[in-house]
């Protein structure tokens, strides 16, 4: 495919003082096949750290527990956000992240942006959400639907990416064999040291009785908690502000 470049016209080398060099279009191209293949729906690809807003996190709310501000709790998951991705950065096996809290809190938007940036760095990672990669294994034992992928491909590239981002592990009902789908990705991704950022609406002391005991123990191993507090959906401000 030839890609429109005014430095290069599409050829990806460049002739100054009479040496070839790549042209830095040819990064640009890598880094869009990866935020390609990295499966992130093209509207979360805005979502960036100088744009989640705690302007949506109430001052004066509190956690009862911690006795601090939605928006103090929210800035410390941000700061830890943004650690993660200048860990990650020095070490690819660096400890995960378990970003938790009612629906609209900001949880995806947070867990997007720590994967455009390191997207931006040529990383490669993958973004699933549950309740589609647990519907696209289903598909796979459809006898008369023709397959294009193999339960075994699925959870392997869960399972082996770098980086993987699982959103939505909610609370849905959840059987002995969605249990078992998840336990192989955690699993597998805690004993090859591979970091995993997850988002769920499940309470923390909530996670076992939907996940159970062995996937909720190798998550608290694996991932550093954090719960996003809001009063009022995220998801419905936006709308309203038009973004």
């Amino acid at each position: 495919m030839i890609v429109h470049c005014d430095k290069c016209a599409g050829r990806g080398i460049i002739v100054q003082d009479g040496v070839a060099e790549p042209c830095p279009c040819i990064k640009q191209r890598v880094i869009n096949a990866k935020i390609k293949a990295s499966q992130i729906p093209p509207k979360f690809s805005q979502y960036t750290f100088d744009r989640f807003n705690l302007g949506y996190y109430s001052r004066t709310m509190l956690d009862p527990e911690k006795r601090i501000s939605h928006r103090e709790i929210a800035a410390s998951t941000l700061a830890a956000a943004k650690n993660f991705v200048h860990s990650y950065l020095k070490n690819n096996h660096t400890g995960g992240l378990l970003l938790t809290g009612p629906v609209g809190s900001g949880k995806t938007f947070l867990a997007c942006c720590i994967a455009n940036a390191l997207l931006a760095q040529n990383k490669t990672l993958l973004f699933v959400v549950v309740p589609d990669l647990l519907d696209q294994i289903r598909a796979t034992y459809d006898a008369a639907r023709q397959k294009t992928v193999t339960e075994s491909e699925l959870l392997d590239t869960a399972r082996e990416v770098p980086l993987l981002i699982l959103d939505d592990l909610g609370a849905h009902n959840y059987t002995d064999w969605t249990r078992n789908k998840i336990f192989t990705i955690i699993n597998y991704r805690l004993n090859y040291l591979l970091p995993t950022i997850i988002t769920s609406n499940i309470n923390l002391e909530d996670l076992e009785e939907y996940l159970g005991e062995r996937t909720t123990s190798r998550i608290f191993e694996m991932c550093r908690p954090y719960r996003l507090l809001v009063d009022v959906d995220i998801r419905m401000q936006m709308a309203k502000s038009g973004f």
